[in-house]
Formats: structure tokens, sequence, C-alpha cells
């Protein structure tokens, strides 16, 4: 478990993670309930990355994406999706070998997710965060292990 008490520990955390996937693809599921912090810990992820462009929550658009310093992160906000819908690509974005995926309200779409994924719970609202991360699959469990060690 990590502990945050502010947006800015939360994006620093962000960053710790998302400086684990450069130059790797990889996918992360947020869990967390509404206002938890899931878009101001994906900021850091993208930060982590070399993304530098304003990062906004994708839940009206369902998708952003963003390509900087040859990185490319896909962030997905699910929570308004009902339904798998067939005009919705969502396979495409997981299997893109040469990005990161971080989903918001993965729940929504369980039957199409990786086997292997980086998954993070928050529990919390505004300030006081905490966080448990689990690896699915050895790739995760490294990045775990290497975010302890850093």
């Amino acid at each position: 478990m990590i502990k945050t008490k502010s947006d800015l520990e939360t994006i620093e955390l962000g960053i710790k993670i998302g400086s684990k996937f450069i130059n790797q693809s990889g996918v992360i599921l947020l869990v967390g309930g509404l206002a938890s912090g899931k878009t101001t810990l994906t900021k850091g992820i993208a930060k982590g990355l070399g993304i530098n462009s304003l990062i906004k929550s994708p839940t009206f658009t369902i998708m952003r994406s963003y390509e900087e310093n040859n990185q490319k992160l896909y962030h997905l906000d699910l929570y308004r999706l009902n339904e798998i819908g067939l005009d919705f690509d969502l396979e495409e974005y997981i299997l893109d070998y040469n990005s990161l995926v971080v989903i918001e309200w993965p729940n929504q779409v369980k039957e199409l997710l990786p086997k292997e994924y980086l998954l993070i719970e928050i529990d919390g609202i505004e300030s006081l965060r905490t966080f448990k991360l689990s690896a699915f699959g050895s790739k995760y469990e490294e990045v775990l292990k290497s975010l302890w060690i850093s």
C-alpha cells in the first residue's frame, strides 16, 4: 500500500510508475470511485513517460491518445460504457505493442482485458489516497519490484 497526501504526491507516484514503461508497452487498470485520483495518477504516468501534454479526463470522449518523445499513451475512461459495442475497438489499443494503455473503470469490459496487466486500486478522495498495486504477469511483477527498489 502506498499513501499520498496531495495531488502533487499522487502525480509523483504516477511519474515513478510511468518511468518503468519507457520504451515498453503495457496495460494499467485503475479502479476507484469517482474523484479518487485516477486521472491525477494518469497525469503523473504520462510525465514519467516523457509526455508533457495536458492530460484531461476522457470521461465524455472515452479515449484520448498522446504521443511525445517516441512514447504513446492511450488513456481510456470506460465509466459511461454500458456494453461492448462493435464500433469501439478496445482490442486494437490493448494490442498496440508500442504504447502504454491506462484504463479507468476496466470492469465495464472485463471480457476484453488482457491476462497480464498492472492493477492499481485507489481508495480515498481529494488529497488523502491509498494505492494498492497488484501485478498480473511476470513483466508487471518486475515493474513492481523495480518500484520498491528505486
